[in-house]
């Protein structure tokens, strides 16, 4: 049996795997209805579509409306890291380098850093950003696919076996390994996309090991490129955006994820490779991609894309599912908190139009305006909406990624090494406070049966029509 068909199935049990199918569709089908019968929170969130209050978090704050007099006001989007507004933070750094650096320890240590804090933390994250050659050969270099997320998750796992106290959750133990993690992330994801296109697309291997004296920002381009060159506007945008996409609030998926897996008491690695997990479904982490997607089908098939009103008739065709990807969505446009404004969004805008300038894609940049300023008024309308819909971040990420010669198979990757910081915190804070294991209730709705013996089991044909029928089965796959 060869490599690649190791976890496929043999073609003289496909039938029995297809019978097994059926079975497991009926079982796993519940009535939607019982969802609002029994008010279940799904998706963790309340009928009005917020989330329900899991936990407390003082290191950061998501906010979209204001309150007169009790009524929710929509309004323009804050974010804060550790009290601390970020578009404050922004403006501080922009003539520094190493902002994300900083925001790194503002999110692990409650404060921003004093000159003397930052050297010297700086200096650690230079020291521990490093993988021995053994860990590159042995780890990062076997099993290399496209899914540089996969290779990630696979990478971190195995840090475990390199460390010589990885079951130690003590805050201390917690601390120095999320330290490393942290340091060692743009190294795992570079190394693993070039072995990635070394072993499986026969390109020449490229390692190169990162310079102390350089930000992460700078390391990443630096190891990324051949020729290891790139501009002070480059680096100070990637810079930024990892800044941006550093935390969210506790209750994204991927920081969720992590607090429910830390909160059983396992080891860093687990909780940490949890959180790529969950980061690499396309509905958390991936949503840049068909935001860069939608637009190059929208330059390929709108008639005049510079014209607005042949524009605005192609974005009516999306959203009516005659075009694109037949999903109806605007991808980039609507966020669950935030209304008129995403501040991460606003800041990273101004920087994708200055990088925009440099690398000469005016007319791209302005097409990504024109869409940002139709989609919402598009969709408020098509949906019959009275909350107002924003751009995101992830409408000018993918855009900003492909102008920094980023490819795509890294968009995901990076913006796991910079939620690495927000992880990080979210599980020494769950570490400090001790809290219970995180266990939420699933109300059962099925029936009880008595237990038949064999000879008294009824034969059941999962691929008759009557039976795809009463178990409201949509395709009937017969083998």
């Amino acid at each position: 049996m060869g490599a690649e068909e190791f976890l496929n199935i043999e073609e003289e049990h496909k039938r029995e795997f297809s019978e097994l199918l059926q079975y497991c569709l009926a079982s796993g089908r519940i009535d939607q209805n019982l969802y609002q019968e029994y008010d279940v929170k799904r998706g963790l969130r309340d009928s009005s579509g917020k989330g329900v209050l899991t936990g407390l978090t003082e290191i950061s704050d998501v906010v979209g409306y204001t309150y007169e007099d009790g009524r929710k006001i929509p309004a323009d989007g804050q974010l804060y890291f550790q009290g601390y507004n970020v578009a404050d933070m922004v403006a501080s750094l922009e003539k520094r380098k190493k902002g994300f650096e900083e925001v790194i320890y503002t999110l692990l240590f409650g404060r921003i850093p004093n000159a003397r804090q930052s050297a010297m933390f700086n200096d650690l994250l230079s020291d521990m950003m490093n993988l021995n050659n053994r860990f590159i050969r042995d780890v990062v270099m076997k099993a290399s696919n496209e899914n540089i997320m996969n290779a990630m998750q696979r990478c971190v796992l195995t840090l475990y076996t390199y460390d010589d106290n990885p079951d130690n959750i003590s805050v201390e133990n917690a601390l120095r390994q999320s330290m490393q993690l942290i340091a060692k992330m743009p190294l795992i994801a570079v190394y693993s996309y070039h072995s990635y296109r070394h072993f499986r697309q026969d390109e020449n291997l490229l390692i190169k090991n990162p310079k102390k004296e350089y930000s992460f920002s700078e390391n990443i381009l630096y190891m990324l490129r051949e020729d290891g060159q790139f501009t002070e506007l480059e680096a100070k945008v990637l810079d930024i955006a990892l800044v941006l996409h550093a935390e969210h609030g506790g209750g994204n998926n991927s920081t969720f994820t992590n607090h429910v897996v830390t909160s059983s008491g396992t080891d860093t690695y687990s909780a940490v490779a949890a959180s790529i997990g969950s980061l690499k479904g396309p509905k958390h982490g991936g949503a840049n991609l068909k935001v860069q997607d939608m637009f190059e089908n929208i330059m390929e098939n709108c008639p005049d894309w510079e014209n607005e009103s042949s524009l605005r008739d192609y974005l009516n065709d999306i959203l009516d599912k005659k075009v694109f990807d037949h999903a109806g969505l605007i991808y980039g446009m609507g966020h669950a908190v935030y209304t008129l404004s995403d501040p991460r969004e606003v800041i990273l805008k101004r920087y994708a139009k200055f990088l925009a300038e440099e690398k000469g894609k005016t007319r791209e940049f302005a097409l990504y305006e024109k869409v940002e300023a139709i989609a919402g008024e598009l969709i408020m309308h098509k949906r019959k909406l009275f909350k107002p819909v924003c751009a995101n971040v992830d409408f000018y990420s993918g855009f900003v990624y492909t102008m920094l010669g980023i490819p795509r198979e890294l968009f995901t990757p990076i913006f796991a090494i910079s939620r690495m910081a927000g992880w990080s915190a979210h599980r020494l804070e769950e570490l400090v406070n001790a809290g219970k294991i995180i266990r939420p209730a699933y109300r059962y709705v099925g029936h009880h049966r008595p237990y038949l013996e064999v000879e008294d089991r009824e034969e059941q044909n999962p691929f008759t029509e009557e039976y795809q029928r009463k178990y409201k089965i949509k395709s009937i796959k017969n083998a």
